[in-house]
């Protein structure tokens, strides 16, 4: 039973998985979890107005990787695959974290492109589905970057119907748009706007009308179930494949984003690398949902905490 090691570097934070693989005889691959972990560095903080990696963000950013890689090699993994996205791609001095990854993991960091990130996502995102449930539109709100894919799962092999990814995420909205505490409604009508032009791109290339079960991953999306369960501290049980209607995932969302900084910060299952980003990532969630719904008359969000780390461990098989 091999034993891989994935990572991803993201626009707002860097996550590790080592997990065994089993091969079955029909050919599906399955995950089993040694080691999951997530830490908020914020490697794009800034980016979007300057087009560098910040010194501090490399530091933060650094220190993860130095205690990943002590984890990866403790816990024996055979291979490492690290991808990078949003926030590399666009940076200037993208070769100073390059330079850095290769010399504390020992393996090249990839950067991959926005459609190779979505496909990963989606394997990630649908592996514990029932392939009668598809076709699936999965979603991936980031830092920097959203991606929005449709396929279907025949419980083998995924087929990727459309896939895109735009250059907007709740770091980008943020720093953009969201600069009161709260915001005011100004801002709010603004991000908005630039969030429902974007993602307008990605609307108009992948077919989300073929679209049957709507599934969202990443950070936002499951702090979104957390927050709207009312779970007294964070529980990836309990927000794997939990279920928010359009009413509830609305309701939560606008909470979140009316809030200012301590209210959100006082909430118990919220991550403290999210305080000041989730306003942005709801709003996102909102538009995703009205999409949905007007296009694929998809009125519920299934919520995954399988996304493109599965996706990159199982791509090593």
């Amino acid at each position: 039973m091999p034993r891989f090691a994935a990572i991803d570097c993201g626009t707002n934070s860097i996550r590790l998985l080592v997990a065994d693989v089993t091969v079955r005889e029909d050919g599906t691959a399955h995950l089993r979890d040694v080691h999951r972990e997530m830490r908020i560095v914020r490697l794009g903080e800034g980016v979007d107005a300057t087009g560098q990696l910040s010194p501090a963000a490399l530091r933060r950013t650094k220190d993860a990787l130095v205690d990943y890689t002590a984890v990866c090699r403790r816990k024996g993994a055979e291979r490492v695959r690290m991808v990078a996205t949003s926030a590399t791609r666009d940076a200037r001095n993208r070769d100073e974290f390059f330079g850095m990854t290769r010399d504390v993991l020992g393996v090249e960091a990839e950067v991959i492109s926005g459609d190779e990130e979505a496909r990963l996502s989606f394997t990630g995102a649908v592996g514990d589905l029932e392939p009668d449930d598809g076709p699936f539109v999965v979603t991936d709100i980031g830092g920097g970057s959203t991606e929005v894919v449709v396929g279907t799962w025949d419980g083998v092999r995924a087929d990727i119907m459309g896939a895109r990814s735009v250059d907007v995420g709740c770091v980008r909205v943020t720093e953009r748009c969201l600069r009161s505490d709260p915001p005011t409604d100004a801002e709010k009508t603004a991000a908005r706007t630039l969030v429902g032009d974007v993602l307008a791109g990605a609307f108009a290339s992948v077919p989300v009308e073929k679209a049957r079960t709507w599934v969202g991953v990443a950070g936002t999306i499951t702090t979104l179930s957390a927050v709207a369960q009312e779970l007294p501290e964070y529980d990836s049980e309990r927000t794997h494949l939990s279920r928010l209607t359009g009413p509830e995932l609305d309701r939560t969302a606008q909470r979140l984003l009316d809030a200012t900084h301590d209210e959100r910060a006082a909430i118990g299952s919220m991550h403290p690398g999210r305080v000041d980003v989730i306003g942005a990532g709801a709003l996102i969630t909102q538009v995703l949902a009205e999409k949905f719904a007007h296009t694929a008359g998809i009125t519920e969000l299934l919520v995954s905490e399988h996304d493109i780390l599965d996706g990159i461990a199982l791509s090593l098989v």
